[in-house]
């Protein structure tokens, strides 16, 4: 194992939801000198600050303003949120006594199978009522808790032939035998000191509590749960937070939705970047010209990890267009613009790979394949900018256990690093002058 491995499962088990994977990178911030703003109150901003902010709690954004001011800007962005379960607002379901289950809908585009007969938790947040008013806080039942079985293959004998779940039907988990009524909440609610009466709002999700692992013939592959996107949201930290800009003006964007469309006052198609840009612009004495100057001067890295060959469905892949775990990041094409990836953005990023000594790949789909988008597109309609869509390769996508590279951690990291340091200077469209550190 790397260096990195370890902490990278820490932040994973650490981050069951959107709200904990973006409260852990708040406190690594946080340690590391950076300033929290508030969106309702005015931003005050000093050159050579470093500062943050959040949004529904489930989005965060942070930025390092250089010693001379506003300049171009230079972000990454990835999402925190994973395909799961969500509980519904009336969560328990008694209708078949004794049982006790928990009543969910899906979220994002799950592999259902992999949920079943596997020990879940709850985790998520309880907006509760104090004296002061409504307070949000994030709570983790932190136990195995619930199980969604599987029917016995003697009253489903063609379970192996194909089967289309019933979310509604056969996604309920157990939860107890005969237990009282509202017992998950009230634990829920006394893990965070509160009592249940004073609950009144939450969002919980089910998630799968076992642990992340490395193995292999080589321990080169590590296998966990949320791998898409926390590990591109982890490394994109790591690197922003080793990295200083000179002439430009580093960003570390963290949205949440993109699993069900990112269509949220949190998610990449809303005005969360926007909104943020030009507060800094404001703040730092520009106008909104000067603002916008230093948007299309900028550049962007989409990070979502991307589809690694699997083995056993060759067919599935462009033979050309492939790309391996282990093999170093990968830059996502797509003509009709699921990824905006272009030759300039891909020769500029691809630049910065080889300056920090990191392999690339590119991955395309079949032409006859139609493949998944991502946040980079849908950011691009509210910040345009020079954008690269980029990933690390991984199996079973969408999965509850899903498989990456032990190596491709330190990759996206370096390659991540050279990427915030790297001086990418537009001298006009489709021209552009470069400088790396040693």
């Amino acid at each position: 194992m790397n260096q990195y491995v370890q902490p990278f499962f820490d932040y994973l088990a650490a981050s069951p939801t959107a709200f904990h994977a973006v409260e852990g990178a708040k406190r690594q911030l946080l340690e590391a000198g950076y300033v929290c703003l508030n969106e309702h109150e005015a931003y005050k901003l000093q050159a050579g600050g470093r500062y943050l902010v959040t949004r529904n709690q489930s989005a965060l954004i942070a930025f390092q303003v250089p010693g001379t001011g506003l300049a171009p800007f230079r972000i990454t962005a990835s999402h925190a949120d994973s395909p799961a379960l969500k509980l519904k607002a009336v969560m328990e379901d008694r209708a078949v006594k004794p049982y006790v289950r928990l009543n969910a809908e899906k979220y994002g585009g799950s592999i259902l199978s992999t949920w079943l007969d596997r020990p879940l938790s709850v985790a998520g947040r309880l907006l509760v009522r104090t004296e002061g008013g409504i307070q949000s806080r994030l709570c983790d039942l932190g136990r195995d808790a619930a199980v969604i079985p599987n029917l016995a293959i003697h009253f489903n004998r063609n379970v192996n032939d194909g089967y289309a779940f019933n979310v509604q039907k056969d996604m309920m988990a157990l939860w107890g035998d005969g237990a009282e009524e509202n017992s998950l909440l009230a634990e829920l609610a006394d893990g965070v000191g509160a009592e249940v009466k004073d609950v009144v709002g939450h969002d919980l999700f089910l998630y799968s509590r076992t642990p992340g692992a490395v193995w292999g013939a080589k321990n080169e592959f590590l296998s966990a749960g949320r791998l898409d996107d926390l590990e591109c949201a982890w490394t994109c930290l790591q690197a922003f937070l080793a990295a200083q800009g000179e002439d430009h003006l580093n960003v570390y964007a963290l949205f949440d939705n993109e699993e069900v469309g990112s269509l949220s006052k949190q998610g990449a198609d809303s005005t969360l970047l926007a909104d943020t840009l030009l507060r800094i612009g404001e703040a730092l004495g520009a106008g909104a010209g000067e603002t916008r100057a230093a948007m299309a001067a900028g550049f962007m890295a989409s990070a979502d990890n991307a589809q690694a060959f699997h083995p056993n469905y060759p067919e599935k892949y462009d033979a050309q267009n492939r790309v391996l775990m282990n093999g170093g990041v990968v830059v996502k094409y797509s003509a009709n613009q699921k990824y905006t990836t272009d030759g300039v953005s891909s020769a500029l990023f691809s630049e910065v790979c080889r300056a920090a000594g990191v392999p690339v790949q590119y991955f395309v789909n079949r032409s006859d394949i139609i493949g998944g988008a991502t946040l980079g597109g849908l950011s691009n309609t509210h910040v345009s900018m020079n954008t690269v869509d980029i990933g690390l390769a991984q199996l079973a996508m969408h999965s509850v256990w899903e498989t990456a590279g032990v190596q491709d951690l330190p990759y996206m990291i370096d390659a991540l690093k050279m990427f915030y340091r790297a001086e990418l200077r537009m001298k006009g469209d489709g021209t552009w002058e470069t400088e790396f550190p040693q």
